[in-house]
């Protein structure tokens, strides 16, 4: 039996695990190289970089450092991720963090995401859950632990793909009229892709 060091070993590198196919440059995934991809170990710094679609705002920071999340950046990170409609800011999970920077590291890009939606407060999200019936009204969005995002240079369909392969929790693909990728760290499971 072979041990998780012995795995990771193995593990493809990001470049293999994305093929351009179609006019779109759609990602195509095969069973063998999802299976193979895994949530990789952070021994070094991570970092995130974000622009928030409805603020302006931006940020970039380092959030975690010599084996420790730092403070300051990931107080920044939750004031970024806060409900722009009445200001609320939570302490969102570093899961979630940590997948957005595996996911981007994936991507192999240098780009911010766009962030659509963090966290929901409660009337917030009962108003959009009203007016859509893609909006949950138990939303892992009320908790933290979700983001809504797209990636300049980055098909969602490429997107979404990522994100599952990462097997870290929800991925939703909400292609139509929003033009974003749901991604949460609830349980494993997908939707719309």
């Amino acid at each position: 039996m072979m041990d998780s060091d012995a795995m990771g070993a193995r593990r493809l590198s990001r470049r293999s695990l994305l093929i351009g196919a179609g006019a779109a440059g759609a990602a195509i995934m095969t069973a063998q190289v999802a299976g193979a991809a895994s949530p990789r170990r952070h021994s070094g710094a991570r970092s995130l970089a974000f622009d928030n679609t409805w603020t302006g705002e931006k940020v970039r920071v380092t959030y975690f450092e010599n084996g420790r999340y730092v403070e300051d950046a990931m107080h920044a990170l939750d004031r970024m991720m806060r409900d722009h409609r009445d200001n609320t800011v939570v302490e969102m999970d570093p899961r979630l963090y940590d997948l957005l920077a595996d996911l981007n590291a994936l991507m192999d890009s240098s780009q911010p995401f766009q962030l659509i939606s963090g966290y929901r407060s409660p009337t917030t999200n009962m108003i959009l859950a009203n007016k859509s019936r893609a909006v949950a009204r138990n939303s892992f969005h009320l908790r933290g632990w979700a983001a809504d995002v797209r990636l300049p240079g980055r098909d969602l369909r490429q997107l979404a793909m990522g994100a599952i392969s990462l097997k870290r929790g929800g991925v939703g693909m909400y292609s139509r009229r929003s033009n974003f990728i749901h991604v949460d760290s609830g349980p494993i499971r997908k939707w719309n892709i």
